[in-house]
């Protein structure tokens, strides 16, 4: 018998890594084949692999956040401007400070009883020696949420469904090379779409709840699933059952999975990047994957990375995602509601189409049936 503990870790780093190889198979070769450099220059693009260069990166290298191929130029792109995601300024500071009065401690109790009725009631089937897809679960977990958020009536499946052909929508109108005939417009239909949904009831501009929506909706999507199979295949429900070890294990998890693996930036300014010059203009292709060490060090709720490396999926500086708190808190909670079935992975498939890396389908069966929240 082998001694390690964990004899299937290197199961869950494969089926993990699939997610990588089937959804972008050129991209993700590419960023293997230099993420040991912590900085590489490719023509007017800059890699940024290494922990230090990325964080530098972020807070001390000028960004063009409206420049073409970014999230904040994409935004602009497709509903006009003014969002969270390229503002700056006075603008920018009042809409992150509203932003994370919703989503700080007292904003974040306030949603979870929306979510954790999702969770009840999706788990459900488990206890009774039924199989049950987390993907469909993590869509409606995260419409809910937001629908909640944004204080809309839209119905919940129609705005998660429309958060999510949106950001792939944009992601293909934006990736490297040239342009699918009707890309561009078929992302500008999808945001209209999902702006059109959330028109009526809450407050605020349409266009910045649209994007708020989509960046929940697909980054919830993206890492509920995966975390799963990750504790699923590396023997990990013992920590997600430990109420001293769970949160631990929840900030491992996130940055293993690191749900917005790059971050497309352009510097506004020269620079220097890890000792690599960087000029106005520079794509900077931020790798938060490789940053935060997701693709060697796996997941270790008894020995986690510090707080200054695991904080890094989701940014740093001004423009860090205030919706941190919210992730690790729904992720929390699906770990403990799945943790007493102990679920076992049955099936899974690639979703070769969603903005972000992740399964279009995860089916999990219960190994146990004593399951309760």
């Amino acid at each position: 018998m082998s001694s390690d503990p964990r004899p299937s870790l290197r199961a869950a780093c494969r089926r993990d890594r699939r997610v990588y190889t089937r959804s972008h198979p050129l991209l993700f070769a590419l960023l293997a084949a230099v993420r040991r450099r912590p900085v590489v220059r490719l023509g007017r693009a800059v890699l940024v692999n290494g922990t230090g260069a990325y964080r530098h990166a972020l807070t001390r290298i000028p960004l063009n956040r409206t420049a073409a191929g970014t999230t904040g130029g994409a935004a602009r792109e497709l509903s006009g401007g003014g969002l969270l995601f390229d503002q700056e300024g006075a603008g920018h500071r009042d809409a992150r400070r509203g932003l994370a009065e919703e989503l700080g401690a007292a904003g974040v109790e306030r949603l979870r009883p929306v979510w954790r009725e999702v969770l009840t009631r999706r788990l459900a089937p488990l206890g009774a020696g039924d199989e049950v897809d987390l993907v469909p679960l993590a869509r409606e977990l995260a419409g809910a949420s937001v629908r909640a958020l944004l204080d809309t009536e839209a119905d919940t499946s129609a705005l998660a469904s429309a958060a999510a052909d949106a950001a792939a929508a944009a992601v293909r109108d934006h990736l490297p090379g040239p342009r699918r005939p009707g890309a561009a417009r078929a992302a500008a239909g999808a945001t209209a779409r999902l702006e059109a949904l959330l028109a009526d009831g809450g407050n605020g501009d349409a266009a910045l709840r649209a994007m708020l929506a989509v960046a929940a909706v697909n980054t919830t999507v993206a890492a509920l699933p995966r975390a799963a199979a990750w504790c699923a295949d590396a023997g990990l429900w013992a920590e997600a059952a430990d109420d001293r070890l769970r949160p631990a294990l929840v900030s491992e998890l996130l940055r293993v999975t690191a749900p917005s693996p790059l971050l497309p930036r352009v510097a506004a300014a020269d620079g220097v990047v890890g000792g690599c010059p960087v000029r106005a203009g520079d794509r900077l292709i931020l790798v938060a994957r490789h940053a935060v060490g997701a693709h060697s060090d796996p997941p270790d709720a008894r020995r986690p990375a510090g707080p200054a490396l695991s904080q890094l999926v989701f940014g740093a500086g001004a423009h860090a995602c205030p919706g941190a708190r919210l992730a690790r808190a729904q992720l929390d909670d699906t770990l403990a509601a799945l943790a007493p079935y102990r679920p076992t992975v049955v099936r899974s498939r690639a979703d070769r189409h969603a903005a972000l890396p992740g399964w279009r389908s995860l089916t999990v069966r219960a190994t146990t049936t004593s399951g309760e929240l």
